[in-house]
């Protein structure tokens, strides 16, 4: 029995800022951002949004009522929730309608947390190949204004339907995995914003890759011509590229040519988004189902790493006729209509926040889902 990726989608915010103009008001050099990490756009999101609107936005895009009928389980993979107790699970398990007899939670390991959902997604599916499961990863990356990870923000929501027979990819069992003890990214309780190692991730990340892929070689005996893509965790799309030149020396300057073309594919959206922290591997994914030549039976291999450390490598198959199961025009429509803000524009909406002093307020976005109001730090979500 196969059991995968039914359905996927994901989901921006209307808002972007071009990295010219940040590197331009920032008195950088233009090229240090669009070549030297790989971005062109980041994605902004404006306060009365948030990981449930995301979450919630991407998911609608592909659930039918038959779907949600059949969902048992409602998992976000998440670095930033609202709420220190409350999932955000439990909240699009509601703005969605799904059937109320399902598990609703969260998980956090940094980066990482989007695949063990996936993964607990596909073990439920194994004990119950007629129901389906929700993983949603959503995350906004913020590292504030004037600051070195700036340029390296993001926001963004994957969606994935998990069901046996799955219409786009099947995952195999063949998952290798690696933790390690390291503080090259963490957020203590009391921080805005995340504290980092900047060169320490580099290192680390790459020095993962390289474990989990040998690993891979040595108990799944598979080496990249087995592969038709490599996909990679993209917290800025220069960052995957380097892990990948990694392998170089050990394979053909063909086979890394090749490598290289199906990576420049991978990446294309997010090059205009930035960083989703736990979708950004399934952006990227997503990013190569629809902007390359795959075909039926093909392998990918896919490279999940959470700062902390936990990294994984596994691999999906392509299933016949899965360009026809993806929302590449919808996609494509998204992000080209989004509103371009200027630098104080982008700095406004940066700085403002959700209030936290426990009174009632109304917010006039009548965007999907985004929050209408407040009361008692209760936020209250248009459907």
């Amino acid at each position: 029995m196969k059991i995968g990726i039914d359905k996927i989608a994901f989901h921006v915010p209307n808002y972007y800022l071009d990295m010219t103009d940040l590197a331009l008001a920032r008195g950088v050099d233009p090229n240090k951002f669009h070549i030297g990490l790989g971005q062109d756009q980041m994605a902004m999101l404006p306060f009365t949004q948030d990981i449930i609107t995301l979450g919630a936005c991407a998911a609608e895009k592909i659930l039918t009522d038959e779907d949600k009928n059949k969902i048992d389980m409602v998992i976000v993979g998440t670095e930033s929730s609202n709420d220190f107790s409350k999932s955000a699970a439990v909240i699009i398990h509601h703005l969605l309608n799904i059937q109320p007899y399902a598990r609703s939670f969260e998980i956090k390991q940094a980066c990482y947390s989007g695949t063990v959902a996936l993964q607990q997604a596909r073990d439920y599916i194994a004990a119950h190949p007629d129901r389906k499961v929700l993983v949603i990863a959503a995350d906004i990356a913020k590292y504030g204004l004037n600051s070195g990870g700036e340029p390296t923000q993001g926001c963004g929501a994957v969606a994935m339907l998990v069901s046996s027979q799955p219409k786009i990819l099947a995952l195999n069992n063949d998952s290798v995995f690696y933790s390690e003890d390291v503080y090259d990214f963490w957020r203590p309780s009391g921080h805005d914003y995340p504290l980092v190692d900047g060169h320490l991730s580099n290192e680390i990340y790459i020095d993962s890759f390289l474990k989990v892929w040998e690993e891979n070689k040595k108990v799944n005996k598979k080496n990249s011509q087995d592969y038709a893509a490599l996909t990679f965790h993209l917290p800025y799309t220069k960052m995957g590229r380097k892990a990948l030149r990694g392998l170089y020396p050990t394979i053909s300057e063909e086979e890394a040519k090749r490598l290289e073309q199906k990576y420049d594919e991978a990446i294309t959206y997010s090059r205009r988004v930035g960083n989703l922290y736990t979708g950004s591997l399934y952006l990227g994914l997503i990013s190569l189902l629809e902007n390359s030549s795959l075909t039926a039976g093909d392998q990918v291999g896919l490279f999940s790493y959470g700062s902390g450390s936990v990294s994984e490598f596994f691999s999906a198959e392509v299933m016949p006729g899965f360009e026809n199961h993806l929302v590449k025009k919808e996609h494509s429509a998204l992000l080209d209509k989004r509103t371009q803000l200027s630098i104080p524009e982008y700095e406004e909406m940066f700085s403002k926040k959700i209030p936290t002093d426990g009174k009632q307020y109304l917010f006039d976005d009548k965007s999907h889902f985004a929050i209408r109001g407040i009361d008692h730090d209760i936020r209250i979500y248009n459907n």
